[in-house]
């Protein structure tokens, strides 16, 4: 086990780092949310298919990568840094994953090729360690009834994935009302999605919310430490150059003393997030052992827990630190700020991976 990163992966970081700096810069996504349609499926078309992180995680025999969760973790880190409007966790990852799990080949290989998005239709807000709200029906005659509230990716999406129970249903976007609603993070909205009457079929396969959420949170930890690297690398480049009583105000020592502890809490960050990706990319799928599964959902408990707490200080004291500058549209800052509180509670809150690691480590709260 080694938590640095391979040659390969950093090979990954380089091309998607020059391919969103060229295209996705602050002020490019400060236009396209200021023009109510912040997804860029233009890049998207071409991250997903010239440099094939959408079928990072699909094994090459329905045409993916046949990459691990640490490929996929370096990608979400980039994300993370540009605040990018694609929609790679909820495709690439959520929803891959999920059909991974059901066994879905012909939707895999469409996934993997980037001709086809899809969004798994569950609340951004559903934890892990319980089964999601029932809010959908399925009649005999595989007709679906319901709504789902909060759902990420649905409209960029060209198939929803819809759990009812523990069976997962295929169904066109288009026959699905899709109401993008207002959200806090405005680079990657949330949408309320309606089934009146809508045929799915027979189920695809089985729904395993644990592990799919549970993989999502632990590689959506490396998202949080890209935000939080950004916020970090960019504040400091401010505090050199912004000038107090003649000298920098990077050199009064209380501004010294708060950017150590950042500091701290994103290298502490990084290890967690590299760990949990690390322990995900042994995840075979089959049964691999209670104590290896146990190791597993520890990691991606910590990461989940560490590191959306510290991309939400860590951008807070970037606008702190900005002074008046940060508080404004203009400045990319509230950006990442409001990536980072939505991820706070998106997989599981904070609290509950603590509640769900002191049961793992036989460790339960006072009573």
């Amino acid at each position: 086990m080694t938590l640095l990163y391979s040659e390969v992966e950093e090979e990954l970081r380089a091309s998607v780092r020059d391919l969103l700096a060229d295209r996705c810069g602050a002020a490019a996504v400060l236009r396209r949310v200021e023009s109510g349609a912040p997804y860029d499926m233009d890049l998207w078309k071409t991250l997903s298919r010239e440099i094939g992180v959408a079928g990072l995680l699909v094994p090459e025999e329905y045409g993916g990568a046949g990459a691990s969760a640490r490929e996929v973790a370096v990608v979400l880190e980039e994300l993370g840094r540009a605040a990018a409007p694609l929609p790679f966790l909820t495709s690439s990852v959520l929803a891959t994953v999920a059909l991974l799990r059901a066994g879905e080949g012909e939707l895999i290989r469409e996934l993997a090729s980037g001709e086809t998005t899809a969004a798994l239709a569950v609340s951004l807000a559903a934890s892990p360690y319980r089964p999601p709200r029932e809010t959908v029906t399925v009649t005999g005659e595989g007709i679906l009834d319901g709504e789902v509230r909060a759902v990420a990716g649905a409209d960029v999406a060209d198939v929803l994935l819809v759990p009812v129970g523990t069976a997962l249903y295929r169904v066109r976007a288009a026959d699905a009302r899709i109401e993008v609603v207002p959200s806090l993070d405005l680079t990657r909205p949330v949408a309320t999605v309606t089934f009146s009457g809508v045929f799915a079929g027979e189920a695809i396969g089985r729904f395993e919310a644990r592990r799919v959420l549970g993989f999502g949170a632990g590689l959506l930890a490396s998202e949080q430490l890209g935000v939080a690297e950004w916020c970090l690398s960019t504040t400091l480049a401010y505090i050199k150059e912004r000038r107090q009583f003649a000298r920098p105000v990077g050199s009064f020592q209380a501004i010294k003393h708060r950017m150590a502890d950042l500091w701290l809490d994103v290298v502490r960050a990084r290890a967690a997030a590299r760990n949990a990706a690390d322990l995900l990319a042994t995840d075979s799928g089959t049964s691999d052992g209670q104590e290896r599964a146990r190791d597993r959902e520890s990691a991606v408990a910590v990461a989940a827990s560490w590191c959306s707490e510290v991309a939400v200080r860590v951008a807070e004291e970037g606008v702190q630190l900005h002074g008046g500058i940060g508080m404004t549209w203009e400045h990319p800052l509230h950006l990442y700020l409001k990536r980072a509180k939505s991820t706070e509670v998106a997989l599981g809150t904070p609290g509950a991976h603590r509640d769900a690691l002191a049961t793992l480590a036989d460790l339960p709260a006072p009573v």
